[in-house]
Formats: C-alpha cells, structure tokens, sequence
C-alpha cells in the first residue's frame, strides 16, 4: 500500500473529483462522508464543502464538518473522500456518527480505508474531540473491521431505515 495524505477539496482536483463521483454513481455505492457530493456540480461542492468546515451553509440539519480527500503520495491521485462531522444532532446519533468515508471500489484493497481513518482520528484530536461515533451497516463487514482496527468497540446495533445499523464508539487518546 502506497502512503497517503489527506487534504481538503479543492478545484486542483476538480477533474479527478468529477472521475470520483461519476464511479460512485456507476457502481451504485451509497455517499457516505461525501457532503453530498451527489447532489451539487463539483465547483459549488468544494465551496460548500468549504462554508461547511467554517459553520457555514448547515442548512436541512447539517452540523459543521471537515471534509478531505484521501490523496495517494505516489501518483497524486483522489482514492476516497472522509468527513468529521464536529458535533452530533439526534439523527447523526442515532445513524451516520462523527465520521463517514468513501473510496472507489478499486481503492477498498490494501488497508486504504483504515489508513485513512487512521489519520482521520488524528485531525479529530486536534478538533478537539474525544470520543467519536462510527456507524455501519451490519453487512458492511469491511467497514467494521476498519472502525475496529482503528480503536472502535460496538455499543449496539439498531434498526433505521430498514437496515441493522451497529454503532462503534472511538476513544482519542
């Protein structure tokens, strides 16, 4: 596995940005830790993205974030998105958590997912957060063994939308 960093969206990357959404649409994999990516043209998104990490533009329940893009040191390349969600409202509590990442299918080999968590707790640290919440769906094996590599331990496991969502707490040291 390749080192990576993690920085924040910017229009440099607007091109591999676009590749990155239109995978993500292809292959049907859900958003998550994206800030909406979905729903915007990737210029208006890094702004938002951007408003967001100031306590901006938290419109429809949004809570301040930091967004990131997880960047492969050696070919410069965007493999995944990550995102801090700052605080916690009833519904993030309940399902989503602090933390919500993606990466492209062919990025999910070689611990890229739990690299990038990894350094994901360290800019949680220095936010200020102590503790912080990870969910996932109970399917999704993969993302469980990420959240539990990188400190997590499971509360419980609720059902929310129709899926059996468990819920792992994270202590930063």
């Amino acid at each position: 596995m390749d080192a990576i960093k993690l920085i924040f969206p910017s229009k440099e990357y607007k091109d591999q940005l676009i590749q990155f959404k239109k995978i993500l649409l292809k292959s049907h994999n859900p958003f998550h830790g994206t800030g909406q990516m979905a729903d915007y043209p990737i210029d208006k998104w890094i702004d938002r993205v951007a408003d967001h990490r100031k306590g901006l533009s938290l419109d429809g329940g949004l809570v301040p974030a930091t967004l990131f893009m997880a960047i492969r040191e050696s070919d410069n390349q965007v493999i995944g998105l990550i995102q801090i969600r700052h605080m916690l409202n009833e519904k993030l509590l309940r399902a989503g958590g602090n933390i919500g990442y993606s990466l492209v299918s062919d990025e999910r080999i070689g611990n890229y997912s739990t690299e990038m968590f990894r350094l994901c707790l360290q800019e949680c640290k220095k936010l200020g957060l102590k503790r912080v919440l990870a969910t996932c769906n109970k399917w999704n094996v993969g993302s469980a063994r990420t959240i539990m590599a990188n400190g997590g331990r499971l509360e419980n496991e609720i059902m929310h939308n129709g899926e059996l969502i468990q819920r792992y707490w994270i202590n930063i040291a």
